[in-house]
């Protein structure tokens, strides 16, 4: 797997939308943040597009812009301006041959979870579950989320998850793992079942978060993911956070369902990890290695530089 090189001060911004439009006053102000971040931005043109409502233009439109943004040698790193829908019909526009040739730092998380899955697996890049531009930094960059969002993406040599206060990080089994993470939406990531990015698993760290789902539908997808065999094969799994979701109904939650999904397996379980549709949201590698250790209560990422 290769880490794209670190961010730093001055460093161009490619802002791109895989998925969903914003105003044209809030792309405004997307660039604008950026911008007293101390950074450069380059800024696709369909940030305030419309297709059907819900996307930010054409797929090949959004695809496009995704490779131009990668082969452009002006920009530093990539950010997505927000989540939403459409992004796996970009997956046939992307040209995996630029995006291996050109590796850069990426960050996103929910529906861009289908662009991880690519970067991840197809083109070898380690990519970034983190904090988007309108969704996360323009009302409220809280420090502790800033804080991780720039140590993940200018570590040297180790990145370490660092609980937020008052989210102390949960065991549900124990156990020590180590293997390159992947995963994020749990309903993006069941969605790839069956097509040729699905999501491998095997000897894997797997991490899952949602949004807005009854633990009814949260428990249909997990045990998609067990019917298919995709949790036995993994080493280990992270619970990060589920945003408005009816997780705890009589006394039975999403660790339970998560427990009785792997009973019988040798596959430590850490919960209460803040990374998702929540605030705090702390950044963690994905494609990069991941050590969770259960007894210590550490989750760390040693980075390895190409």
């Amino acid at each position: 797997m290769t880490y794209p090189k670190r961010l730093k001060a001055g460093d161009v911004i490619g802002l791109v939308a895989t998925s969903s439009p914003v105003e044209e006053e809030r792309a405004k102000q997307s660039k604008a943040v950026l911008e007293q971040l101390g950074f450069k931005v380059k800024a696709a043109d369909n940030l305030f597009a419309s297709k059907g409502g819900y996307m930010a233009g054409e797929e090949e439109l959004r695809g496009r812009w995704l490779n131009d943004m990668f082969a452009d040698d002006e920009v530093d790193a990539i950010f997505c301006l927000r989540g939403g829908d459409g992004a796996n019909r970009i997956l046939d526009y992307l040209d995996l041959d630029v995006i291996r040739k050109n590796p850069k730092i990426f960050v996103g998380y929910s529906d861009v979870t289908s662009l991880h899955l690519l970067f991840n697996q197809e083109c070898g890049l380690v990519t970034y579950h983190g904090p988007m531009v309108s969704s996360n930094m323009v009302d409220d960059f809280d420090q502790e989320s800033k804080t991780a969002f720039f140590e993940a993406l200018t570590a040297e040599d180790a990145y370490t998850y660092k609980a937020p206060e008052g989210f102390p990080i949960g065991v549900a089994r124990e156990g020590k793992a180590s293997g390159i993470l992947v995963g994020g939406n749990l309903t993006v990531m069941c969605a790839s079942v069956g097509t040729p990015c699905e999501i491998d698993t095997k000897g894997k760290i797997l991490f899952i978060e949602e949004i807005g789902e009854h633990i009814g539908n949260l428990d249909r997808h997990i045990y998609q993911l067990r019917n298919a065999g995709l949790l036995k094969d993994a080493a280990g799994i992270l619970l990060g956070q589920f945003t408005r979701c009816n997780v705890d109904v009589e006394g039975y939650d999403i660790v339970q369902v998560m427990l009785e999904a792997t009973k019988g397996l040798d596959i430590p379980i850490m919960y209460n990890i803040q990374s998702g549709h929540g605030a705090p949201m702390i950044t963690i590698p994905m494609g990069g290695t991941c050590v969770m250790d259960t007894e210590k209560g550490e989750i760390t990422f040693p980075v390895e530089m190409v």
